[in-house]
């Protein structure tokens, strides 16, 4: 029972799909029906979904906060950067492994490196857009410019391959978020929930994100007629 007290400190939700009279869906019904009470009370704050229609697919799916690197660890580990002959694209891998090695803990540090001023004003183009012809900023943020060029590089190469080869591969991690569940019985349908639990452990922890925590050093007021 442990795993399930942990649901909601590993993810956000639980939505369940069902059809509200089709045999195939026995399974998930069944088990959300027995299961809902104790694991509302093991996890009052976390929303426990359950959404039926006619036809539907039996499936659980959930949240899962893959990162872009985790995106591209995947597309290394399944050979997705592929040219239209099928072979190897060794530059998008080149690129994608350069991309996994960025210094980003550097990189948020010497955004901060000019007084006063952050590169990466969400309204940097109307404020400052020539903000790199300017000495002062250009010779205080050089290393920041230098990684930042390197990672959007990067990124360009590694998004540039044929038939929406990155968009496709995002696309396949995502449904990882879901299991179908067609004809699953009930021990099926907990299998697939403490599946999901452990996606979310591994991917959701708080303790992986800790390093990446950044904290607002600024505040840029809103309109001046609101």
């Amino acid at each position: 029972m442990s795993w399930k007290a942990g649901l909601s400190r590993n993810l956000p939700i639980l939505r369940f799909f069902a059809c509200p009279s089709s045999p195939s869906s026995n399974g998930i019904r069944s088990w959300y029906s027995k299961n809902y009470d104790t694991l509302k009370a093991m996890n009052p704050t976390m929303p426990l979904l359950f959404r039926t229609t006619e036809n539907a697919m039996p499936a659980i799916t959930t949240e899962i906060d893959f990162t872009t690197d985790d995106l591209l660890r995947f597309m290394l580990q399944t050979n997705k950067f592929q040219n239209s002959d099928g072979s190897t694209a060794l530059d998008r891998v080149e690129a994608a492994r350069a991309y996994l090695q960025t210094d980003w803990k550097t990189m948020r540090r010497e955004r901060w490196a000019h007084k006063g001023f952050d590169p990466e004003h969400p309204m940097i183009d109307e404020v400052d857009p020539d903000w790199k012809l300017d000495p002062a900023k250009r010779k205080d943020l050089e290393l920041y410019i230098a990684l930042k060029d390197a990672a959007d590089e990067q990124m360009r190469v590694i998004q540039s391959g044929p038939n929406g080869e990155y968009t496709r591969a995002e696309n396949t991690l995502l449904m990882c978020q879901r299991v179908d569940l067609w004809c699953a019985g009930e021990r099926e349908v907990e299998e697939a929930v403490k599946h999901l639990y452990m996606l979310g452990k591994r991917f959701n922890s708080e303790e992986r994100f800790k390093d990446n925590v950044q904290y607002i050093t600024e505040f840029y007021p809103g309109a001046s007629d609101f």
